[in-house]
């Protein structure tokens, strides 16, 4: 096994992009990386869009206002982006040799969560994994399970990946009331500007790039090493 540490990945900053060309060039990247190909971060912020996973029921889309609906191959129900949200795209190549090893499918979602866990700490926000419903939950106080961040991927069979997570920061919260968010009917939404946090996106666009880097290039630590095939997720 070499002993060479993989470089980190290149963040690219995107601005605000629309959604489908965006999940065009995602798809374009990984038909076309190698195993020489540098893992990246995208970072945007989207326009108003409802996404649909590969097993989302549209049913779920209860009142589109005139927001478009995109059919995606990531895994998940349907969710929203929009101004204001960070999203952070991981084009990333699991079966690369790492730190500890090659990633399987769970880590590297409990690498991305950590990592939101570790942003919103920063700004004195206690969130929280909930068994069987990714993403990240507020953790205290009256808006205790309220959603703050949403997380869906595609793994190729290859391990390479795509999509990524989303996380709220100060948004009309609005188009969340129109969907079933993640395919739970009622589900609260938050965003860090209701939970009294008035950060600026791009600062929490750095932050959560800065987590995302230091958790991805971390070693697998001890009882994290489940051979689990990479897959869909979430």
């Amino acid at each position: 096994m070499s002993s060479i540490r993989p470089a980190s990945p290149l963040v690219r900053e995107l601005g605000r992009a629309d959604y489908e060309p965006t999940f065009a060039a995602m798809r374009a990247f990984t038909d076309a990386r190698t195993s020489e190909t540098r893992d990246e971060l995208w970072i945007v912020e989207h326009p108003p869009v409802f996404t649909l996973g590969l097993g989302a029921d549209p049913g779920h889309v209860l009142a589109p206002q005139g927001v478009p609906v995109v059919q995606t191959d990531r895994g998940g129900e349907v969710t929203y982006h929009g101004p204001g949200q960070v999203v952070i795209y991981l084009l990333m190549d699991l079966r690369r040799n790492k730190p500890g090893g090659k990633l399987y499918a769970r880590q590297f979602v409990e690498k991305i969560e950590q990592a939101v866990i570790d942003v919103l700490g920063a700004y004195n926000l206690a969130g929280e994994r909930i068994a069987g419903a990714p993403g990240i939950y507020i953790a205290e106080g009256p808006r205790k399970g309220a959603k703050i961040a949403a997380l869906g991927l595609k793994v190729r069979g290859n391990g390479c990946t795509y999509h990524g997570v989303s996380l709220n920061v100060g948004m009309d919260l609005a188009p969340f009331t129109w969907i079933n968010p993640c395919g739970y009917s009622g589900l609260a939404t938050v965003d860090m500007r209701t939970m009294g946090v008035t950060a600026p996106l791009a600062d929490v666009q750095q932050a959560l790039a800065r987590a995302l880097t230091e958790h991805l290039g971390q070693p697998i630590g001890a009882g994290q090493s489940e051979p689990n095939k990479p897959t869909d997720a979430l």
